[in-house]
């Protein structure tokens, strides 16, 4: 191992002892001593050090730490164990020991301007309430307790003073508890604003300089005076009324006791005679009795010997008649219990065949059940099944009739819709037509707009001529007026050969006139192709000779 050290180390002088000790094997443990030495000397100063950096508070006071402690820079300890960092930290001491106050006020002017003097003992200290701690800190640390003392004085001296000033002198006099009561809210509210609670208050004395209070004080004492003599003069009355009393209950009851007492004296003679008579009486009659009871134990003792003799043949004879009876008796008795153990075994019998009929015919029952189901079973398979298949057939048969009618309904209903549907659409298209040829008429016919409703209305005349004919025909005619153009027709070369009648209907041209007077009637003009009517020229000479047209 020395070998693979480097030649700088073992030129040190450690390693030069190291080889000597090497060299020497006993220096080894001397080394070690020394070494193990140094390391404890550390331990110690650690150890001291770290122990000098613990901090143990006390109860009765506040540790204050402050540098790098919380986010104010501050933090407050009561009791226990804390480590305060050394450069980085420091720490103080407040004591929390109760400090006594002497508040010598005097001349404090009260609510109805009357000096008065209050002298009075305060005790106070540092509050252990965190946030109290954290104001004490802030304003008591490093002082020492007679200007804490002088600090606390100061604040109580101006609430003192304060409350005072809002009371009257009577008040203050009167009721001392709401004023110990003010001075302890007032006061305490100043002092936790420094880190100091109210322990105690003491008002020692109150005064005024005027002697209002000594007035007070004076009347009252007379008032209590006057009052204790009321109460002396009503206990006096009470005490002789209740002696009058007692000596009247007294003198009855000394007069009932000896009148009780005499009415004993007199019931104890009486009773003390009676006692007296009773024991003569009783004496005499004892000595008759006596004598009687005598004559009669003789008789008694006699008759005793003869019954005795009597009974004891009758006991003789009655044990013997007992001995027979209970004997009768065993006989009896044996035989009811052999009749009761007949009678249950006849029982048990009779319950034993009960429950064998009715297992029997609860077998007979289900045996039955069995052949009902087995032939409810058999009806089903040879009767009702077929009968049911039978149903069945006939519930699909007429079913696949009704599917059947209802397809065909639904196709008729199909081919009517469809057939509904080609005639509209034929309709809509013979009017898509109509339509087109009204339009073009209206365009052809747009330089005389007369044209086109005239021609409209010829293209209805048959229509119009059959619905009139057809209005007509079941009218009852008297007379037709027929129009001709006066020639004859020719019928097989002759003029004239044809009627009236035939020539209107041959000659439909000819019957132009009357569509005219038809034209005229429905309201519209004809075109000019086919003609006009002239009117007739009136002759009022011809008028005059023509004869008068028959009217029909």
């Amino acid at each position: 191992m020395i070998q693979s050290i480097p030649d700088s180390i073992l030129t040190t002088p450690l390693a030069q002892l190291l080889a000597q000790g090497d060299a020497s094997g006993d220096n080894i443990g001397i080394f070690a001593m020394i070494g193990l030495g140094v390391a404890f000397f550390v331990f110690i100063i650690v150890v001291w050090f770290l122990a000098a950096r613990v901090q143990r508070c006390p109860p009765n006071r506040v540790l204050v730490v402050w540098g790098s402690a919380g986010k104010t820079g501050r933090r407050c300890y009561n009791g226990g164990i804390k480590v305060v960092f050394p450069v980085i930290q420091q720490h103080g001491y407040m004591s929390m020991e109760p400090l006594v106050i002497d508040i010598p006020l005097e001349g404090a002017l009260s609510l109805n301007n009357i000096r008065v003097n209050v002298p009075s003992n305060f005790t106070v200290r540092i509050a252990p309430d965190p946030v109290l701690m954290a104001a004490a800190a802030e304003n008591l640390l490093g002082k020492p307790p007679q200007g804490i003392r002088e600090l606390a004085q100061d604040i109580i001296l101006g609430q003192l003073r304060l409350v005072i000033a809002t009371l009257s002198i009577e008040e203050i006099n009167k009721d001392r508890e709401k004023f110990e009561s003010l001075i302890r809210e007032n006061v305490t509210n100043e002092i936790n604003k420094v880190g100091l609670e109210l322990i105690n208050v003491n008002i020692r004395d109150i005064t005024d300089e005027s002697g209002y209070i000594r007035a007070i004080g004076q009347r009252a004492a007379a008032e209590a005076i006057n009052q204790a003599k009321v109460e002396v003069a009503q206990a006096d009355r009470d005490g002789a009324t209740g002696e009058a009393v007692a000596n009247r209950e007294r003198t009855v009851s000394v007069a009932k006791e000896t009148a009780a007492a005499t009415e004993g004296q007199k019931e104890a003679e009486r009773k003390q005679r009676v006692a007296v008579a009773e024991f003569e009486a009783q004496a005499i009659t004892g000595e008759a009795e006596s004598k009687r009871d005598q004559d009669i134990a003789v008789a008694e003792r006699a008759a005793e010997t003869a019954a005795a003799s009597k009974r004891a043949e009758q006991t003789q004879r009655v044990q013997v008649a007992e001995a027979e009876a209970r004997s009768v008796e065993g006989e009896n008795t044996s035989r009811a219990q052999i009749a009761e153990y007949n009678a249950k075994l006849a029982e048990v019998r009779a319950e034993s065949l009960r429950r064998s009929d009715v297992a029997a015919a609860q077998a007979s029952e289900a045996i039955l059940k069995a052949e009902r189901e087995q032939e409810i079973a058999r009806l089903g398979k040879e009767e009702l099944a077929p009968q049911e298949i039978e149903k069945q057939r006939i519930e699909i048969a007429a079913e696949a009739e009704a599917e059947k009618l209802r397809r065909e309904a639904r196709g008729e209903a199909d081919a009517t819709l469809a057939r509904y549907k080609a005639e509209a659409e034929g309709v809509r298209e013979v009017l898509e037509a109509k339509a087109e040829g009204y339009r073009q008429l209206m365009e052809a016919a747009a330089d005389n707009p007369q044209v086109a409703p005239t021609l409209l209305l010829i293209e209805q005349l048959p229509e119009l001529v059959a619905q009139q004919v057809k209005a007509i025909s079941n009218l009852k005619i008297d007379k037709i007026t027929v129009w001709d153009n006066g020639r004859g027709s020719t019928v097989e070369g002759k003029p004239g050969a044809g009627g009236a009648t035939s020539d209107f209907l041959s000659g439909l041209i000819g019957s132009l006139p009357p569509v005219h007077e038809l034209a005229k009637q429905a309201g519209i003009e004809l075109p000019g192709a086919l003609g006009h009517v002239a009117e007739p020229k009136h002759d009022p000479v011809d008028e005059r000779h023509r004869p008068d047209t028959p009217k029909g």
